[in-house]
């Protein structure tokens, strides 16, 4: 490895960790140094499969490798603002911030705060907007190939049966979770303002329908843009026996576009070039491992951290691009908390339910305090 390749820790090696790992290893200028997990198995299998040291306290494993620039939290959802605050105060370390970056906004602005202080970076992963799919339909809207976007539609009509939520304590929480929308779904509403731009108004309705868990695996939501465009929204959970379909699709002014797949990751409709359809789609479902709902997308997105370091090339998700989709996903849940009614999304209100405190929940996934 060069001496300037940026090192980087793991901490928390749950389901997700592992294409963390393997995609690092596959990018230039970045090098897995570490890794970290309160179970000491999780830590070791990673360790071992990727030839590194594997700690149970992060602190340690941070004290040992102080050449470590960038800490992937990959902690539960509802602990990424204490992990991260952490990693960056105590250790003036960059952060990089799976799904869905933190649970409310406040903590967001915080935590921007903290590394503008500090002059630390935060890495929001938002690994679809990578795919070739997406990357095409965007590229369409740019150039005026499908006109003004008229709707815009989401499914996804995912399997997640009780023994999931059984896996583990945080699972199926609104304090360190979220439910369908949030855990699942949460791509499909950044892929909203992404593709479609800024959405002004919105009205759901959350359900559980399929486990027995205290957060929603459905919601079914209206959308009203800043521009003329309309949408709907469906993502469940709660489909049966398996996955089948992960889709945002545009009607626009001069042509229809359709992205599918397991993970939109299949163009499937795209009216303007049919023969974009197959160039522009990806098969996921043979990426070693379990990662077919994860893609190619965080590859690319160390590709972008390592273009940062190297070469001063500003990350492609802004914190004012990942404030709007958090708020997005905010608002929806206050429209349920409102019996459906149309909230504004651009607001300082937040969800009263989604990462509400659970110090009892929050202490399971401390790393514990030595002298």
């Amino acid at each position: 490895m060069a001496s300037n390749t940026v090192k980087v820790a793991l901490v928390g090696c749950g389901r997700i960790a592992g294409h963390h790992a393997r995609s690092i290893v596959a990018t230039d200028g970045v090098e897995l140094a570490a890794v970290c997990d309160l179970d000491l198995g999780k830590a070791k299998a990673y360790g071992d499969e990727f030839a590194v040291p594997f700690y149970t306290d992060y602190r340690r494993m941070l004290a040992e490798h102080a050449d470590v620039a960038v800490v992937a939290v990959i902690t539960p959802s509802g602990m990424h603002f204490e992990h991260g605050l952490e990693m960056m105060e105590r250790f003036g370390k960059h952060i990089i911030l799976e799904k869905p970056t933190m649970m409310r906004p406040e903590q967001l602005a915080s935590a921007w705060e903290t590394a503008d202080r500090l002059g630390l970076s935060i890495f929001p992963v938002f690994q679809n907007r990578h795919n070739k799919a997406v990357h095409r339909v965007r590229q369409a809207l740019a150039s005026g190939e499908l006109g003004e976007i008229r709707i815009m539609s989401v499914r996804v009509r995912w399997c997640r049966p009780q023994r999931y939520y059984d896996m583990a304590p945080w699972r199926g929480t609104f304090s360190h979770d979220g439910g369908a929308l949030t855990n699942q779904g949460i791509h499909h509403v950044d892929l909203l303002r992404h593709l479609g731009g800024e959405v002004d108004q919105v009205s759901a309705t959350m359900r559980t329908l399929g486990a027995d868990i205290e957060v929603e695996d459905t919601i079914v939501a209206t959308l009203r843009y800043a521009t003329k465009a309309v949408g709907v929204l469906e993502v469940t959970t709660a489909a049966r026996p398996d996955d089948f379909e992960a889709s945002i699709s545009i009607v626009g002014e001069k042509g229809l576009a359709q992205i599918g797949g397991i993970a939109v990751n299949e163009l499937q409709v795209f009216t303007p070039d049919p023969s974009a359809c197959a160039a522009n789609s990806e098969d996921f479902k043979g990426i070693e491992g379990h990662g077919a709902v994860y893609g190619f997308g965080h590859a690319v997105m160390y590709q972008d951290i390592a273009a940062a370091f190297h070469a001063g090339v500003p990350y492609p998700v802004s914190r004012e691009d990942c404030l709007g989709t958090l708020k997005l996903l905010h608002a929806f849940y206050r429209s349920d908390e409102a019996e459906g009614g149309w909230v504004a999304v651009d607001s300082p209100e937040q969800s009263s339910r989604l990462g509400r405190i659970d110090e009892a929940l929050s202490d399971l996934y401390r790393t514990p305090v030595h002298d």
